[in-house]
């Protein structure tokens, strides 16, 4: 037996199929979890059911559940996780049921998904199995351990891209963890000589032009370099591009350097310039784009800063509001001009919605935020935005059914969905529904005390202090 798609399902599996997604569509989440557990008894290769089986599971049980008992100490695994991983190592296929019936009550359970994934490993299902450590990435991304799981196997799959997209993830939950750190390096190494066709067993001094470049090169994949080794970089780069100009290597490290020195204006000109050599690369347009934004944003900061430092100087003050006029103005064309250089970017799209959102161009702001919505990477935030445009045009029925839609993907307490959910509050609270408000504020402060204003709100509604 081996993973399959609908179109090699059992006729007789079928209908069952269809009647989950009916009732999936109908969010009728408990009747869709009883007949997917009833289709993946039939056909447990079938990972589509797998994963539409925990996403309503996800919906009928709150999502992640709290991992943080008492001192400390974690909650989850026990005894049936114990029995189950003793039959796992025994017939793999026959325990997925009994691991799926646990799965109902805690979808993104580490432990009942780790022994999913040794289960799958076992029977050589190797999407599904990624799937596992996948779900425990979505539901609990500070479980480095079950992470490092992941990343390590996508290397042995030779998937260098995700493996170090994961232990991205790691390092941002754990910034000191030092397999981590070195193995996105190696990873991320690892995907761009796949990219470029070069074999592991190719000796690299052998496709440098020589030791010297060979060097360089191992000097740039160093992390942490400080702002010293930086200009140290710059300063020998500067010396290349001196004895020839048209080197795109060397202008590309070069642009890359002054941007980690925060040296916008250089930067940009160097982007700009190796956009003019390469030929047409778009994501070298689109960086030299980025440093003049970034180079517009600092000029408009100390202008900022100036005349916060001279308050009662009129002239300044003037130069100031005429200034954010302008930028704000700019940022519109620019995004405008992107999305016509690339109209299907949903990504320029969200860019230029949002650009029109802060000129208080709500109408022409709502079409580009729903082509936007395209990009599930990031539908949760174009869906925020549209929330928050509609609520500025007064229509907040409408911003609450953007913001819920955002809520039904968003599984994991993170910056985005508190930020949600605030903002889903406030719409309840200006409609009346004071009820429906204190609602969205309590599910953020049972996280975060000190997010914004929540607990002086959720405190407030109980008449305390």
């Amino acid at each position: 037996m081996s993973e399959i798609s609908e179109g090699e399902l059992d006729p007789k599996v079928k209908p069952v199929w269809l009647k989950a997604m009916t009732a999936v569509q109908t969010k009728n989440f408990g009747y869709a979890i009883k007949l997917l557990q009833s289709v993946l008894k039939d056909a447990p290769g079938f990972l589509d059911a797998r994963r539409l089986l925990r996403k309503c599971a996800g919906h009928e049980s709150g999502g992640p559940k709290k991992r943080s008992g008492l001192f400390g100490m974690k909650t989850g695994g026990g005894l049936g996780t114990m029995k189950l991983s003793g039959q796992v190592k025994k017939d793999p296929l026959a325990t997925l049921p009994a691991i799926e019936a646990e799965l109902a009550k805690d979808p993104y359970s580490p432990e009942l998904n780790d022994l999913l994934f040794e289960a799958f490993k076992v029977l050589e299902w190797t999407e599904s199995a990624a799937f596992a450590l996948e779900t425990i990435r979505k539901g609990h991304p500070e479980e480095a351990k079950y992470l490092h799981k992941l990343a390590e196997f996508y290397h042995s799959l030779g998937d260098s891209p995700k493996a170090a997209e994961v232990y991205r993830d790691i390092i941002k939950h754990h910034p000191t963890d030092s397999a981590a750190i070195k193995g996105e390096k190696d990873a991320t190494a690892r995907a761009s000589m796949e990219k470029q066709k070069w074999s592991e067993d190719s000796s690299m001094r052998d496709l440098m032009r020589n030791k010297e470049e060979f060097e360089d090169i191992e000097k740039q994949a160093r992390t942490g370099l400080t702002r010293e080794q930086l200009e140290e970089r710059r300063d020998q780069l500067a010396e290349q591009y001196s004895q020839d100009q048209n080197n795109l290597k060397v202008v590309k490290e070069l642009a890359s350097v002054f941007e980690r020195l925060e040296d916008w204006e250089q930067a940009h000109a160097y982007f700009d310039w190796a956009f003019s050599l390469s030929n047409g690369d778009s994501a070298l347009r689109t960086k030299a784009e980025k440093m003049q934004d970034r180079l517009k944003e600092q000029e408009l900061l100390e202008l900022q800063a100036r005349a916060a430092e001279n308050p009662d100087d009129p002239e300044i003050k003037a130069m100031l509001e005429e200034r954010q006029r302008e930028r704000v103005q700019e940022s519109v064309d620019d995004a405008r001009r992107r999305v016509e250089q690339n109209p299907t970017d949903p990504l320029l799209r969200f860019e230029l919605g949002r650009a029109l959102y802060n000129a208080g161009d709500y109408s022409a702001a709502i079409p580009q935020l729903q082509q936007a919505k395209r990009n599930p990477h990031i539908q949760s935030k174009v869906l925020l935005l549209l929330g928050r445009t509609f609520k500025a045009k007064g229509m907040r029925d409408m911003g609450v059914k953007q913001l819920e839609t955002a809520l039904s993907d968003l599984v994991a307490m993170d910056a985005t969905k508190k930020e949600v959910l605030y903002e889903k509050g406030l719409l309840h609270d200006e409609m009346g529904d004071k009820e429906a408000a204190i609602e969205c504020f309590k599910e953020i402060y049972e996280v975060d005390y000190g997010y914004r204003d929540v607990a002086q709100r959720v405190e407030s509604s109980y008449g305390g202090d």
